[in-house]
Formats: structure tokens, C-alpha cells, sequence
């Protein structure tokens, strides 16, 4: 079974975004301890309808069981399911308004049950949202494509990133990764990973853009590779960034994947710095993606 055109642009869309589209199959069954974790990488506004959802099924089942004695909230219309889930709200919460009060001893034995859930459920809530806020992200910027053009008379593999945050990202280390499918010599289809050095893999304090380089010698796992394979074949390369935020003293990483049809050949990037009066950098995002093809003799 082969993938559509359309399925395979919707993966490479998602391979960009660093998130490669995975299904697990037989994924054991004590993954739900893992909660923690799964709140944590959800995006706002999943996490806040998952705490939402959760909050709101929890005082209609607290309503359901006082509908089930009729009188056991004193104070409430008889066989109003909204006033019990009301009183449910204010008794998690520990508002106690007092105009309803558990009225049996059914109910008093549901308010401390609904009591201590309330006490578990909030300081739940709120530690994941203190860990959320707090978790260290880096906000860099990768160029949506690589070139491939000639530096000091060698072919050169090519593309930029910003700290697009108004900070410094402290010896920053970026890894580059080449991956593709080889065949070796018994017929077996093997995903290699091999590393790319780099012209300079480390910026001491990363504030404003970074062109990253990896010559194209003749030791490179790029070597002999021509445009066809770039854009016929399986590649990916894979960058990954590390380093310390100089704002909260924790490490912060980033990292993108790019596709061999995302190589540009014979293209260079636009500048987009300049340097005013006062010592004053001006970085201009609006150019960070733009290319121009370059001559021959220039490249």
C-alpha cells in the first residue's frame, strides 16, 4: 500500500513543525500514569477544555448522586437538578453561600466526600498550570529552506535561524543530522543517521539570526549526492539546538526538520542585518526566508 501525494505532503507539513506523525500500536496499558505528561504537551486550549470538561462532569455526577435522595439538599426547588449541581459547585469550590446545606445524613457523608475531592482537584489544577507557564521553551525560527551554494570554492549546505525572543540563548549547540534509506549489500533497507559536522556548531551567546554551514567535501555524507537524489529521495535532516536561557538560567531547546525537496541549489540568503549609528543592530524578519538564485561565478 503506497501513500497518496496528499498524504505524503500533510506528513512532510508536520516533519517541518519538528513533529513527525507517529501511531502506536500496543502501547502498554499503564500508559494513563502518564498523565502528567500528556497534560503537559497539550496546547492551551486543549488543556483548559480537558480541566473544564473535567471539572464540570465531576459536579454533574456529585448532582446526580443528591437527586438521588430528594431532600437531601434543604434549600434547593424539589427535583431541580440545576440547583444540585450548583450546590455542587459552591461545596467543591468551599464557597457555602448557605442558602443550601446538606439536609441528611446521606448528603453531609456526599459533602465530605465532595469536600476532599475539591481540596485534590484544585491544587491539581493549579500546579499544572504553574508548570505549564513555567516550562522552559525556546521561541527560535528556522528558515524554511536550505541552499546549496559555493563558499570559498566549496559547495556549501546552508540555512538560518533567529532567536526571534528578546533574549540570549547561552552557548548555544546545534546538531544537524542527515537520515535516508540505504540498501546495504545483502538486500536489507536500513534508515541511516549520520551526523553532519558543522563549520561552527556552537554561538556563545545566541541574541539575533545564526547561518548555519556544512561544507560539502569530498568526506561529507552529502558528497555525490545529486539534485535528483536530494529531491527523489527520503531525506530528512533533522536540527536540533540547545542551550541555556540567560533570562531563567534553564536549559532550552528547538529543534526542525527539513525534507531533501525543501534544498534549494545555486541560491543564497538575503542579508538581513544592518548595523546603524549608536552601535544599533536592526534584524529585518520580513527578508529571514527570502532567497536569490546567484551566478555562477559568484557562487
Amino acid at each position: 500500500m503506497t501513500d497518496s501525494p496528499q498524504t505524503r505532503t500533510r506528513a512532510r507539513r508536520r516533519l517541518r513543525d519538528g513533529a513527525p506523525i507517529i501511531h502506536r500500536v500496543g502501547v502498554p496499558r499503564d500508559s494513563w500514569r502518564d498523565v502528567y505528561h500528556f497534560l503537559l504537551v497539550r496546547s492551551w486550549g486543549a488543556f483548559f477544555g480537558i480541566v473544564i470538561a473535567l471539572y464540570l462532569a465531576l459536579n454533574l455526577i456529585f448532582a446526580l448522586l443528591y437527586a438521588l435522595q430528594p431532600g437531601s439538599v434543604a434549600g434547593a426547588a424539589p427535583g431541580s437538578m440545576l440547583d444540585d449541581f450548583f450546590f455542587s459547585v459552591e461545596t467543591m469550590a468551599t464557597i457555602g453561600f448557605g442558602v443550601m446545606h446538606p439536609a441528611t445524613l446521606y448528603a453531609h457523608w456526599l459533602v465530605t466526600a465532595e469536600a476532599l475531592l475539591g481540596i485534590l482537584f484544585v491544587p491539581l489544577a493549579t500546579g499544572l498550570i504553574i508548570a505549564k507557564f513555567t516550562l522552559p521553551t525556546a521561541r527560535v525560527l528556522f528558515s524554511r529552506n536550505l541552499v546549496i551554494s559555493t563558499v570559498d570554492g566549496v559547495p556549501t549546505l546552508m540555512f538560518r535561524l533567529a532567536n526571534i525572543r528578546a533574549n540570549q540563548i547561552v552557548e548555544a549547540r546545534l546538531n544537524l543530522t542527515l537520515a535516508r534509506n540505504v540498501t546495504t549489500r545483502e538486500g536489507l533497507l536500513l534508515r541511516r543517521m549520520v551526523d553532519l559536522p558543522l563549520q561552527r556548531s556552537t554561538n556563545p551567546q545566541f541574541a539575533l539570526s545564526w547561518t548555519v554551514m556544512h561544507s560539502i567535501g569530498p568526506e561529507s555524507p552529502c558528497a555525490g549526492l545529486t539534485q535528483a537524489q536530494w529531491w527523489d529521495g527520503d531525506i530528512v535532516i533533522l536540527a536540533v539546538v540547545t542551550g541555556l536561557d540567560a533570562t531563567t538560567s534553564t536549559t532550552v531547546h528547538a529543534r526542525h526538520v527539513y525534507h531533501g525537496t525543501d534544498v534549494l541549489f545555486g541560491h543564497a540568503f538575503e542579508d538581513i542585518l544592518s548595523w546603524r549609528e549608536a552601535g544599533e543592530v536592526h534584524i529585518d524578519y520580513r527578508r529571514f526566508h527570502a532567497t536569490r538564485a546567484v551566478a555562477a561565478e559568484e557562487s
